[in-house]
């Protein structure tokens, strides 16, 4: 009897031993020596892959941002601020019911395959969308223009990048709405259009928040 409780108390014993020296360890030890290591090499992505804008985070390059008008009594969506590039639909997995006030705290796409009603209704209620907005005065979009991101959600429904195409796409009706020329406008996208990863991984992008700072600094020097 005193053996076998002598030998429960040491396997006990052993026990908590064990598991203290692992909190230590894996809760402790490991997570600082991480935390430690990203801070001191990629900072940067480590904190979220923050942009700033006059001092302050304005957000992160990794999460796409809606560039739209304050919601009108009576609207459902609100209709887009023009003056600014606009990325992709964000329609993801849509309205939820868990945060109402940020649609795209839930990552996801549609779910919806390619010959569904609602999909295809978005998409040719999007692409006329683009080809009536971007259409200006002495310049006209046409349908065959519209690339195929600027009427599809991403997978994620947050992607934060734009092709060059649908970019440039944007330029005319971006220069008409705040004054600018169309030129300047052209200038700032290509220099803020990212080629392939490594030359061959992916397509060459747009980060469109990147891109709208840039264009707000433009127009704080006009």
């Amino acid at each position: 009897m005193n053996n076998s409780v002598t030998n429960t108390a040491r396997l006990l014993g052993a026990g908590l031993r064990a598991l203290l020296v692992l909190t230590v360890v894996t809760g402790v030890i490991y997570p600082l020596a991480v935390t430690g290591v990203a801070q001191g090499l990629f900072p940067g992505k480590a904190n979220g892959s923050e942009i700033t804008a006059n001092g302050k985070v304005v957000g992160s390059s990794l999460i796409g941002q809606a560039y739209n008008l304050p919601l009108k009594k009576g609207q459902e969506t609100p209709a887009p601020d023009l003056k600014w590039f606009q990325g992709r639909p964000q329609n993801g997995l849509g309205a939820n019911s868990v945060n109402t006030q940020y649609k795209l705290i839930l990552s996801g796409a549609t779910n919806r395959s390619g010959d569904n009603a609602d999909l295809i209704k978005w998409v040719k209620d999007a692409k006329a969308a683009v080809v009536k907005d971007n259409s200006t005065a002495d310049y006209k979009v046409r349908p065959s223009d519209v690339p195929a991101e600027a009427v599809t959600s991403s997978g994620s429904g947050l992607d934060p990048d734009i092709s060059p195409d649908y970019a440039d796409l944007q330029v005319h009706r971006v220069a008409e709405k705040n004054g600018l020329p169309v030129a300047q406008v052209e200038k700032l996208v290509g220099e803020h259009t990212d080629g392939r990863t490594l030359g061959f991984v992916g397509e060459p992008r747009v980060n469109v928040l990147e891109l709208n700072i840039a264009l707000k600094d433009l127009m704080a020097k006009g």
